[in-house]
């Protein structure tokens, strides 16, 4: 079976190949990271960035948006690759979970549809609510961790974050149609749980340790395990 591409999409696709090979990453293979920030690399720091660019040229963003999703959809962890390639370059040294969830707090999730269901009953728009509002306390971790008394208050906000966003999918499951689809938001749920309890004892580890970039990877995940639970929901609800 022959695969068509079209002119415009071999384009793109060399355009990225290019650009890889310029900062020294391979786009082909099993290459990607398997950690979650490698997936946020994409709507936390090239979306934002791309649409500053739109704002002076609107073909060149939305071209270059194009080339980037299609090469990470195929090929997933490419923009991590490809901004850690260009951290290389640049001979500096870049915790990647601590920047990433510091810009996390910085993403207007009105403004990207990627996380955010369309529908308007108020148990989705809920969900919306909650989802954000979990990342966004997340966010503040790296700028909190390091004072134990706002880090303790800002651990009970996350706790309690955790619980409303579970409450949400469990009135959004009411919509879900079919047995398989109800079946995939509850195995999302249930990896969301147990992301929550290695968070917990994450934590707890960090205030007997004190390395702090383990909490940083553990809320990473928390946020990548959002996602995938408001993917699930657009997917089955949309």
């Amino acid at each position: 079976m022959e695969l068509y591409i079209d002119e415009e999409d071999n384009h793109q696709r060399v355009e990225c190949r290019r650009v890889a090979a310029a900062v020294g990453i391979m786009t082909m293979g099993d290459h990607a990271p398997n950690a979650p920030v490698a997936s946020l690399v994409f709507p936390v720091l090239i979306r934002p960035i791309l649409a500053q660019v739109e704002r002076e040229n609107v073909a060149s963003s939305q071209t270059l948006r194009a080339a980037l999703s299609k090469v990470e959809t195929a090929h997933p962890g490419f923009t991590y690759e490809l901004v850690m390639g260009l951290v290389r370059k640049a001979d500096l040294t870049v915790n990647m979970n601590e920047s990433i969830l510091r810009l996390q707090g910085s993403v207007n999730e009105s403004e990207s549809g990627d996380y955010r269901v369309t529908r308007t009953e108020d148990a989705f728009q809920e969900l919306n609510k909650k989802s954000a509002n979990l990342k966004r306390i997340l966010s503040r971790i790296p700028d909190e961790i390091t004072d134990r008394k706002t880090f303790l208050e800002t651990i009970k906000e996350i706790a309690s974050a955790i619980k409303k966003l579970l409450d949400a999918v469990s009135e959004v499951s009411q919509y879900i149609p079919g047995t398989q689809g109800k079946q995939a938001l509850e195995h999302r749920k249930r990896d969301f749980v147990k992301h929550s309890k290695k968070f917990s004892n994450t934590l707890k580890e960090y205030f007997k340790e004190g390395q702090a970039n383990a909490v940083f990877v553990s809320a990473t995940y928390l946020i990548h395990q959002t996602n995938l639970i408001m993917l699930t929901v657009k997917d089955k609800c949309e």
